[in-house]
């Protein structure tokens, strides 16, 4: 039976402008620290998942108002304002600085993990902001996957499970956001196959992910507990009579 080998990926971590581009963003201080450029406490979250579980993590902390990692190349938004006016030759550099080398590290670790026979999960950290554009969010937690992909679906059924066994938790499935919509995920989904490939995008409420918080605190905790038992329950190693999934190597 395949070994579970997890891998976690974080593309919004964080609102870095890398120096040669900073002219091209004076006055938008303000906007760098909101949710227009980053995922607010994804990757806090993400490297807590990363030591809990003894899983390769690959980060970014360039901002999305740069380029944003988890599009596509020909997607609209790929580019925000600040940069889709620049010249070709300079938007090439930064797909090549940035962009490509992180989708092609997170590509071949999960390529490497395959090729030895295990089947990936891929976690994908990500938070969404409580409202946007006047609505509240009625979530806590969504868990993000292609509903045509069984090993997604039943991978999710019972992290979700796990979750709300665990917490208060609203834990809602392809919620905000569609799992088969363009990002990082649906790209990797048709290099690898659902028999080898389970890509998921974690979404965290950001009003869950403040200093101080202690529900969210506590949702957090019972979203890594409940994944580490999920790939334990799919996995064939076991631990002290508990199945527990395998590390994956860089």
């Amino acid at each position: 039976m395949p070994t579970l080998e997890l891998v976690l990926s974080c593309e919004h971590g964080g609102n870095r402008v890398p120096r040669e581009y900073a002219a091209h963003f004076a006055g938008a201080e303000k906007l760098l620290e909101s949710h227009a450029a980053f995922d607010l406490g994804a990757l806090a979250v993400a490297r807590r998942i990363s030591a809990k579980l003894a899983a390769p993590m690959i980060s970014s902390t360039t901002t999305r108002l740069l380029v944003d990692l988890n599009r596509s190349p020909h997607h609209p938004r790929l580019h925000s304002r600040f940069t889709a006016g620049l010249a070709p030759a300079v938007k090439k550099q930064i797909l090549e600085t940035y962009y490509i080398p992180h989708r092609e590290r997170v590509r071949d670790l999960i390529a490497a993990a395959i090729a030895r026979g295990s089947i990936v999960v891929h976690v994908a950290v990500h938070s969404f902001a409580p409202r946007i554009d006047g609505n509240v969010r009625l979530a806590d937690v969504g868990l993000l996957y292609d509903p045509a992909r069984s090993g997604e679906v039943a991978f999710c059924r019972r992290w979700r499970a796990e979750i709300c066994g665990r917490s208060e938790a609203r834990v809602r499935r392809n919620y905000p956001y569609r799992g088969s919509a363009d990002g990082l995920t649906t790209h990797l989904r048709r290099i690898f196959p659902n028999g080898a490939y389970r890509g998921i995008e974690l979404e965290l409420n950001q009003k869950l992910l403040g200093s101080g918080n202690r529900r969210g605190r506590a949702i957090v905790t019972a979203t890594i507990e409940g994944l580490r038992r999920t790939l334990a329950q799919a996995g064939p190693a076991r631990e002290q009579g508990v199945p527990a999934p395998r590390r994956a190597r860089r």
